[in-house]
């Protein structure tokens, strides 16, 4: 009803005409613009499950041929927030704090033979009707099972020390720990937990996706199997799902590439 780019009449006197507080219209255009950014955002994280190796180029295209308007720079700023980029070389998936220390990747041709030698963890973004969240698995590598998860609403590092200290808690210590370069990675915080277990501390290579390749799969099952068909709207329903989610994942879904047993029953056997 308002035109914002009326020849003779400002938005302030066509609100006065309706009856309506300046302050308020402009409240609602606010809500309807972070409705539509988290639209996009959506957009682009389906995007990107399907084809990690688009950048910002490719995903605006993308988005573009499905009737968007929409520029590169916004394409951009949002992958910067989601925290992805291409899997071709270039960019660190996650942002890294050049103070921080950075560890050698130490799993490049080593053979895994057993639970609790190493473990990996992730962070990947979850879209909510009215915002959005942060969900860290801690997985064991061999048999792929979830050893604790962790959900928040902003990318801080308390979240990712709680889950690797529940994971330590109630499970044996690993050889080795892998994780990507992100910030909340490589800060003291997080890898000091990791020194005073005696965990070895690896880190991905830069851009390398699939140095943590079984983690970026769970992420898909997750959001294809579960988080796109329930489309949660608040933090507790989301909570609730990826609960269940997880115990369908350890208990009942079957890898082919243990023989069609569950990631729980491949741990529990081996890491007696």
């Amino acid at each position: 009803m308002i035109d914002q780019n009326h020849a003779k009449l400002s938005v302030s006197v066509q609100c006065n005409l309706l009856s309506l507080s300046a302050a308020s219209y402009y409240r609602l255009q606010k809500e309807k613009e972070v409705d539509k950014d988290l639209t996009i955002m959506h957009q682009i994280d389906e995007i990107y499950l399907k084809y990690p190796f688009y950048g910002s180029r490719k995903i605006q295209a993308h988005l573009q041929r499905a009737g968007h308007t929409i520029n590169r720079k916004r394409v951009q700023r949002i992958m910067r927030k989601l925290g992805i980029t291409a899997v071709a070389p270039g960019p660190n998936t996650s942002t890294r704090n050049k103070a921080h220390s950075v560890y050698p990747y130490l799993i490049r041709n080593l053979k895994i033979q057993r639970p609790n030698q190493v473990w990996c963890a992730d962070i990947t973004y979850i879209r909510l009707r009215c915002g959005f969240a942060y969900l860290i698995a801690v997985m064991d590598w061999y048999s792929r099972k979830v050893l604790s998860w962790e959900l928040s609403n902003s990318m801080d590092t308390a979240f990712c020390i709680s889950a690797l200290r529940s994971a330590l808690r109630q499970y044996d210590t690993p050889d080795i720990f892998n994780t990507d370069q992100g910030v909340q990675f490589t800060s003291h915080d997080f890898t000091d937990v990791l020194k005073e277990n005696q965990v070895q501390i690896s880190m991905d290579g830069k851009g390398r996706w699939m140095d943590n390749v079984f983690i970026e799969r769970l992420w898909r099952s997750l959001k294809y199997e579960d988080i796109y068909i329930h489309n949660y709207e608040t933090m507790k329903a989301l909570k609730e799902g990826v609960k269940r989610y997880m115990h369908f994942y350890n208990t009942v879904r079957t890898h082919q590439s243990h023989g069609g047993k569950t990631p729980e029953e491949v741990y529990t056997e081996q890491a007696k």
